[in-house]
């Protein structure tokens, strides 16, 4: 991959849509595609660390997942279990930071536990960040960032009638101190943000692709990257100055 490293993007963020439809299209069930996508998974945490990435953003299970069928709820979080339990040591080994942002309501014992546990293990590792947006929703993310930053400033005697400035607010987000979204990717031929780090892709290059996530590779992580260095980002200003 022959590019200047400023055009590599720092942070990629990934909605990882279409394993029911893949799984629709073979005969298999849902949870069988599921698990196809834990392994695609695996192929782009593979891909990231070859290509450099910093920070990849992966859209696990939103706020809005939980009106899915209970039985396929369950099998999302059997297999996110089992993703921890088989993969850590690996993932470990190769130099990968393991976060997670999102509520932690609603997330059972197990759960909690095997993420806050991968979280620690990794800490320390720096090669990749990789972030799993789990029960996450942006918006509620932005109003309990709101409410954290009243309930501080309240406690510090500071005024809520005080301007808020972006850094301010930022500190109190899920994903802070993580740089914003450089490129938002979503498989399956869908072109929406779903509440996926709304304030955090503020300015990010949107890249859609027909390819079911289970299908989706090092190939097609490539020609994202290859779309994004050729993008013009501006930031609100002139191309020239």
């Amino acid at each position: 991959m022959a590019s200047s490293k400023k055009k590599i993007p720092r942070h990629v963020a990934v909605i990882m849509d279409g394993n029911g439809r893949w799984a629709t299209s073979k005969g298999l069930s849902r949870s069988e595609g599921h698990r196809a996508g834990a392994d695609a998974i695996d192929r782009l945490l593979d891909s990231s660390l070859e290509l450099g990435l910093e920070v990849v953003s992966l859209y696990a299970f939103s706020t809005e997942n939980w009106k899915r069928p209970i039985t396929e709820i369950r099998s999302i979080f059997n297999l996110l279990v089992e993703f921890i339990d088989s993969r850590l040591d690996k993932i470990h080994s190769k130099g990968i930071r393991i976060l997670h942002s999102g509520s932690r309501k609603k997330l059972s014992p197990v759960v909690l536990s095997k993420i806050d546990h991968a979280a620690e293990i990794t800490r320390k590792n720096r090669k990749l960040t990789v972030n799993f947006c789990l029960n996450y929703g942006s918006q509620e993310e932005i109003l309990n960032a709101f409410s954290r930053l009243a309930e501080e400033r309240k406690k510090k005697s500071i005024s809520i009638q005080k301007p808020i400035s972006t850094k301010e607010l930022e500190k109190y987000l899920y994903t802070y101190p993580l740089p914003a979204v450089d490129l938002l990717i979503r498989t399956a031929g869908e072109r929406r943000l779903s509440n996926f780090l709304l304030w955090q892709s503020a300015y990010a290059e949107l890249f859609f692709t027909e390819n079911l996530w289970p299908d989706f590779g090092d190939k097609d992580l490539r020609e994202a990257l290859d779309w994004f260095r050729g993008r013009t980002r501006k930031f609100g200003g002139l191309e020239n100055g």
